[in-house]
């Protein structure tokens, strides 16, 4: 039988912010390894977040916005409210905070307002800035806190005093401080400051964005309301220009001497060549100096710079090349304290790094670099790609330890560590958990307050097909499996770069599909070419191709799947997603309607041409010099196809396609919906489309999120006729 009101589910979903709300997150461990920073909003249901301490064993609030800030909404400033968006921030009050180097001062902001409390005790202070302040952060001494204003770069001492401009913006399009869209959006890197270790001067990024392509984002819902203008770097396009300077805390500058371009004769060679060192990957100052990670704008070639602090000269510590590029993993490259570098390295398939002189073992995936205690070194990593563990490695200087395991327990697993502390983040399938280790022993527990889901996800892991495709399917709890009954499919995949839904661990995304499978359908999840965690090769294989490899491993995950379960009924398919996997979900109907019987398709990049640089020339190319590559990428040069079978020959019935897309979405901007809906329209395909207004590219509000999910229910019924019988 159905579960009964279908409708909790969702409503419970959008109030917790897909169950985000009261996870302990942000976690950073004092050297002597006594206190534990952390945020967490209140309850599970209420996202104003407090800054946390845990301290002997108990937590306690060290700062609360509804004390501090006061009722009502929170007023952010551009940069601000940019930056949340870049790192889907969907909680209010302290989300973001940065320490001095003893973990004693604490700088946050609520509003736009500079605050700092101390974690010895005493209430939290406001400090009077310039203007709305974005990523403060204490001078290691604790005597300063720098932050950014309107673009530029000040620092303040912590009673208020001396608030001065180091770094001043010379142009409207130039800021101090800040990562331009391509480093925060899609490498990683959210920061645009460091402090020097004896807290005298800062290494610091100027983006100047005066280059790049403006594009204007307004509400159709509110005409009064002018257009939002961003800076965006589409593929082909111009990037910002990323310089980096040596600022002292006086104000007297001194550029980095970074290199232009790598030279000709070291750089692998290929259809297209961009040798100029466009991207500033990385960057952090410990005690060997500023280190620093480029890369070409054909990603193919990193130089690992360090720099001097007075004069700003640099010299290569390593410089790596590939045919395809380079990547590092985040937190990489960095020092221990003694000063060894840790690197990044591909040894056959894997993707390793280097400690000093010591190699990871083969076969083990590194996912990040978590950071060192001393000498020893703690990082995540994969010898199965549905499970993430802690591992560390201790060596120069002591007993040899070698590479070690923390973790066993199935599950993906992350750590923050200090002294001889670590706090180990948990995420099972059993749900999340945070456990407090003293000397490698359990001596607590920081609590998660995050509701439990009102259907409980119930998968069933599988290995399907010649590839060894990581799955989960979802069959109803109601199922009786033998009934001989057959269910309409449902793929619920991401099947992207960016992510891996498929891992032993409990997460929104497995609450979802739970939830549509007690709707009346088989659900299933495949994690294919192109994802992280299975190697080199495997994330190689969408080069040049970013749709067919990927759409395929969904097919045949598909197929594999119903040969093992006769639940699967194969004339009744659909498929669903968001952001990558709305693009794979439009591109399964068009391609092959003759497998996939409806699609909605939410955010899709559709046009490759109009997503950022970074990702798409990755694997695409330039779309000047490679064309075919977006060409053949893209379900634009597929709309004709709606109606016919993969070949584009036989006609079959119409395949219903929902196109959805929030309006004020800045990182899949609403133009790839619309030219895909009017090239269906031109060719006389029938399609819906759903516009959200004021929505982003995370759709996580009440009144939205949970409307969504029922849209797309009510569309998939009808569209697959699947509504199960008592």
């Amino acid at each position: 039988m159905q579960t009964a009101d279908p409708t909790a589910f969702p409503r419970q979903f959008a109030r917790t912010r897909r169950f985000s709300l009261g996870v302990p997150s942000r976690f950073t461990v004092s050297p002597d390894g006594e206190r534990v920073l952390f945020v967490r909003s209140v309850s599970g249901s209420d996202p104003r977040t407090p800054l946390w301490l845990y301290e002997n064993g108990k937590e306690r609030i060290l700062a609360d916005p509804a004390e501090l800030a006061g009722p009502g909404p929170e007023r952010l400033s551009d940069e601000e409210r940019t930056r949340r968006e870049r790192d889907r921030v969907t909680a209010a009050g302290v989300v973001a905070y940065a320490t001095d180097r003893a973990v004693r001062l604490v700088a946050f902001t609520l509003g736009g307002a500079l605050w700092a409390v101390r974690t010895d005790g005493g209430a939290p202070w406001h400090i009077p800035t310039a203007g709305p302040a974005t990523d403060p952060r204490p001078s290691p001494d604790g005597t300063l806190i720098a932050y950014v204003t309107g673009g530029t770069l000040r620092a303040v001492r912590t009673d208020g005093t001396r608030d001065r401009a180091l770094a001043r913006p010379e142009a409207a399009d130039v800021t101090y401080g800040l990562a331009d869209h391509v480093a925060a959006e899609s490498i990683g890197r959210s920061r645009g400051y460091w402090w020097s270790p004896t807290g005298d001067a800062l290494l610091v990024a100027r983006v100047d964005a005066a280059m790049v392509t403006r594009w204007y984002i307004g509400d159709p819902a509110d005409p009064a309301r002018p257009p939002r203008t961003i800076r965006y770097p589409a593929a082909g396009t111009a990037n910002a220009e990323t310089s980096l300077h040596l600022v002292t805390v006086d104000g007297v500058r001194t550029p980095v001497q970074l290199p232009a371009r790598a030279p000709e004769d070291e750089a692998p060679k290929g259809e297209w060549q961009d040798l100029a060192f466009e991207y500033a990957v990385s960057a952090e100052w410990e005690s060997a100096g500023p280190l620093i990670s480029l890369q070409t704008r054909d990603q193919r070639t990193m130089w690992v710079l360090r720099a001097d602090p007075v004069t700003g000269a640099v010299e290569p510590l390593s410089r790596l090349t590939d045919d395809h590029w380079v990547e590092f993993p985040p937190g990489a490259p960095f020092h221990t304290a003694s000063g060894a570098l840790v690197l990044p390295c591909v040894q056959g398939d894997t993707r390793s790094i280097r400690i000093g002189e010591a190699l990871s073992p083969a076969g083990l995936q590194i996912r990040e670099v978590l950071g060192a205690v001393g000498e020893r070194v703690y990082f995540t990593a994969s010898e199965e790609p549905t499970e993430v563990h802690v591992w560390s490695y201790e060596g120069a200087y002591e007993e040899e330890r070698g590479f070690v395991r923390l973790t066993d327990k199935p599950g993906v697993h992350s750590a923050a560590a200090g002294g001889d502390t670590l706090v180990l983040d948990s995420a099972t399938p059993d749900g999340r958990q945070v456990t407090v280790l003293r000397g490698g022993k359990p001596v607590g527990r920081i609590a998660v307050l995050a509701e439990e889901p009102l259907i409980k996800p119930r998968p069933v892991h599988l290995t399907l097909g010649e590839r060894e495709l990581r799955s989960r399917l979802h069959l109803p709890s109601w199922y009786e499996e033998g009934s001989g009954r057959k269910l309409p499919v449902l793929l619920s995949p991401y099947a992207g770069p960016g992510m891996q839904v498929v891992t032993q661990a409990r997460a929104w995304y497995t609450a979802v599909c739970q939830w549509f499978a007690e709707q009346g359908f088989a659900v299933l999840a495949t994690d294919g070419r192109g994802t992280p965690g299975r190697g080199v090769e495997w994330q190689r294989a969408i080069v040049g191709d970013r749709l067919a490899p990927a759409l395929a491993d969904q097919i045949d995950a598909l197929h594999a799947a119903a040969e093992r379960y006769d639940a699967l009924d194969l004339t009744r398919v659909g498929i669903r997603g968001w952001s990558f996997s709305g693009y794979l979900a439009a591109g399964a109907v068009l391609r092959r309607p003759d497998v996939f019987h409806a699609a909605v398709a939410g955010a899709p990049p559709t046009d490759r041409r109009l997503y950022d640089t970074y990702w798409e020339e990755r694997y695409l190319g330039h779309p000047e010099v490679q064309p075919e590559g977006y060409a053949r990428s893209s379900p634009l040069s597929y709309a004709e196809h709606l109606s016919y079978d993969h070949a584009g020959t036989a006609e079959v019935p119409v395949r219903p396609l929902l196109l959805i897309h929030g309006l004020a979405d800045d990182n899949v901007v609403p133009a790839h919906t619309f030219r895909l809906s009017a090239a269906l329209f031109a060719a006389g395909r029938p399609h819906s489309v759903l516009p959200l207004p004021g929505t982003g590219h995370l759709v996580a509000r009440e009144g939205v999120a949970d409307g969504l999910l029922l849209h797309e229910l009510g569309f998939l019924k009808k569209s697959l006729d699947s509504s199960p019988s008592a």
